[in-house]
């Protein structure tokens, strides 16, 4: 895509409501639009808007097999409620025993979340031209800096809420009347693997004393 007519889309984009710029995205794409969540602290709100916009929509799932209880109950109340469309993915079983033996989470947290987390996609990617995910800019510096609409190499990247501000997502929160990921009242701000997430605000919690603040699906 040429970069000014990116430019445009995102400024486009960035004047639209939510819900408009969901609809416009997977109207644009159709079926070439891959929807992904992690049923994280935050994730609802997508969900929830995409529900509306497009009821039944594909909305896919990696299940790294590090997962919180509280995280899988989560999900299955949120599809109940929200009647959603769920495809899990699952990390290669062999390397997945290997990565829990080795206990690869210690030794090299990013060749583990590239096996757990983000392997399982790879495929799936190969057959959509766009990601649709619900990043917040807010979260942390990375995201801060990214553009609602991007290019990159591999596949588009969109992200809807990505100018959202912390005071809009507990406004949408109450105003709907969304549940609240379990472990959240517990102090977890950001929900991962068991093995990489402790209590912190914002995605402190996350690789706590690394200096990684990203799984690498969205890098």
């Amino acid at each position: 895509m040429h970069s000014l007519k990116l430019e445009k889309l995102n400024q486009s984009l960035s004047s639209s409501l939510v819900d408009a710029r969901l609809a416009y995205i997977l109207n644009k794409f159709m079926n070439r639009a891959l929807v992904t969540t992690s049923f994280g602290a935050t994730s609802v709100l997508l969900l929830h808007i995409l529900a509306r916009v497009k009821p039944g929509f594909p909305i896919h799932f990696v299940d790294t097999g590090f997962l919180f209880q509280e995280t899988h109950e989560y999900m299955e109340g949120l599809i109940r409620m929200l009647d959603l469309n769920v495809i899990t993915h699952k990390p290669d079983v062999s390397k997945h025993e290997a990565a829990k033996i080795e206990r690869l989470w210690e030794t090299d947290p990013d060749a583990c979340c590239g096996t757990n987390k983000v392997a399982p996609l790879e495929k799936v990617k190969e057959k959509h031209a766009v990601w649709i995910s619900g990043l917040l800019g807010y979260q942390n510096g990375y995201r801060s800096g990214l553009d609602i609409f991007q290019e990159r190499s591999d596949i588009y990247r969109f992200y809807p809420l990505i100018d959202w501000t912390e005071a809009q997502v507990k406004d949408y929160f109450e105003y709907f009347g969304l549940p609240h990921h379990p472990l959240e009242r517990m102090g977890f701000s950001s929900l991962g693997c068991t093995h990489c997430t402790v209590k912190g605000t914002g995605r402190d919690g996350r690789w706590s004393g690394l200096d990684k603040s990203e799984c690498g699906l969205h890098t």
